[in-house]
């Protein structure tokens, strides 16, 4: 794709449940009534199936060995954090039904259904579009990203608000990076009893850091050439005064 070619699309449901997958180090677990949280404990294999290493005392083994094979009987949790300090951290979360079966010393996940919830509800994602997507190339990075922006560079953030709607920043009080993906930047908006999310995308996908770097340096170009908001002027007097 031409970088002149408009881009204007968004992450799927299943690439946005993939990406989630791959970021999190931490997972929740609930089986047989209990529920146990392991750090760095799960694999991801390229069709998104996952493997939790536990140890071997876990109650999540014996009720593996026990549960009837070939019905759901556990759920996993992952929780979409946002790395960069903004209320509501929480921008998603991924849930995974299915059974587990312990091999070699390890549990493999069967997956019979997914499902993520996101700020604008909640969706089930088809099992084979889910297997099938890949994580954003930069699921990865993006907690290194959003904080060196957010803690290096917030003269940027501030100059990216002139990409917003003068109405959406009305009453602000803070404006910090929230989110980023191949296909564009999300800043949250905070006001004193409220906030509200804008995603700027970008003119063409980000497929690595590179990219990134040049698609965010095209959105700060525009902001320098656009008028600085009434509403963040109005701010900026409130706070200097």
């Amino acid at each position: 794709m031409s970088d002149s070619q408009p881009w204007t699309a968004a992450p799927s449901a299943a690439e946005h449940a993939r990406s989630v997958l791959a970021a999190s180090w931490s997972c929740a677990v609930t089986a047989e009534g209990g529920r146990e949280e392991f750090v760095g404990a799960h694999t991801v294999a390229e069709d998104g199936r996952v493997t939790l290493d536990v140890p071997e005392d876990s109650t999540l083994v014996a009720a593996a060995i026990c549960a009837p094979r070939g019905e759901p009987s556990a759920v996993l949790e992952f929780a979409d954090v946002a790395p960069v300090p903004v209320r509501s951290r929480i921008r998603a979360r991924l849930w995974i039904a299915g059974w587990f079966v312990p091999v070699d010393g390890r549990l493999e996940f069967t997956t019979t259904r997914v499902v993520l919830r996101r700020p604008s509800g909640a969706v089930v994602v088809d099992l084979d579009e889910f297997a099938a997507a890949e994580p954003d190339p930069l699921a990865t990075a993006e907690a290194r990203l959003l904080t060196h922006l957010a803690d290096c560079h917030p003269d940027a953030v501030e100059r990216l608000t002139r990409l917003v709607d003068a109405d959406s920043l009305h009453g602000a009080v803070r404006v910090q990076p929230l989110a980023v993906d191949r296909h564009g930047l999300t800043l949250r908006i905070e006001r004193v009893r409220a906030h509200g999310d804008v995603r700027l995308p970008f003119h063409a996908p980000a497929d690595d850091v590179a990219r990134l770097t040049e698609r965010m340096h095209v959105l700060l170009t525009q902001a320098s050439a656009a008028s600085c908001p009434r509403a963040l002027q109005r701010q900026r007097t409130d706070r200097d005064g």
